[in-house]
């Protein structure tokens, strides 16, 4: 399908949100791709992973780019040439993109009850609240959301989701929170939004007005 949702928050900050439903046969019209994107697709074996590489290219037309717009960091970090600041997320069938003026990031994950069992590996500030929880998936995905994006935001090796990132507690029905990243000498506050798309768990972070 099209264009699935737009969000439009503050700081200029855009979020484009597409739904796979189409043959990589479809995907592959109408958009233009870099040598580097053409290589990189001959080496993805799931026919999920190049929809989802590809639907992502749309996205980046929808807002008003296109693949030679985007390039990556040594570590793996999206920019685009015009110097805003992009984040780029995919699971299963959806793909997201967020663009802003500041700098960003981005997660999509389907909830499943498998988080309960890795949660260890990645909550240590958030134990308490999680514990107070009868059946935490959709906060956990949440926290992993939110770690995510920082993450992704951060861009640098060494950053752990259990020592460095910090979700505070929320409620569901509040559709936000607030986090911190603290990291060798870093320590930088991030407004966390969320919200379920179908059985997915969509967040994303902005630099907070009040850090």
């Amino acid at each position: 399908m099209p264009l699935f949702k737009s969000i439009n928050n503050r700081e200029n900050t855009l979020i484009y949100i597409w739904k796979i439903t189409e043959s990589e046969a479809y995907l592959r019209t109408d958009i233009e791709l870099s040598e580097n994107s053409k290589n990189r697709l001959l080496t993805m074996s799931s026919e999920l992973h190049r929809r989802g590489f590809l639907s992502i290219r749309h996205l980046l037309n929808i807002a008003g780019y296109n693949d030679l717009d985007l390039h990556y960091s040594k570590h793996g970090k999206p920019h685009l040439t015009d110097h805003k600041y992009i984040s780029i997320t995919h699971s299963f069938e959806f793909t997201a993109i967020i663009i802003s003026d500041v700098s960003i990031g981005i997660d999509i994950e389907k909830q499943r009850d498998k988080i309960k069992r890795i949660a260890p590996k990645f909550i240590g500030y958030e134990e308490t609240f999680i514990a107070s929880l009868e059946n935490p998936v959709k906060e956990l995905t949440v926290v992993w959301g939110a770690k995510e994006s920082m993450y992704k935001l951060y861009g640098h090796k060494g950053l752990g989701f259990k020592a460095h990132c910090l979700v505070e507690a929320f409620s569901m029905k509040s559709d936000q929170t607030v986090a911190r990243l603290v990291h060798e000498g870093n320590n930088l506050k991030f407004d966390v939004f969320f919200e379920e798309i179908e059985d997915f768990m969509l967040a994303y972070v902005i630099p907070s007005r009040n850090a």
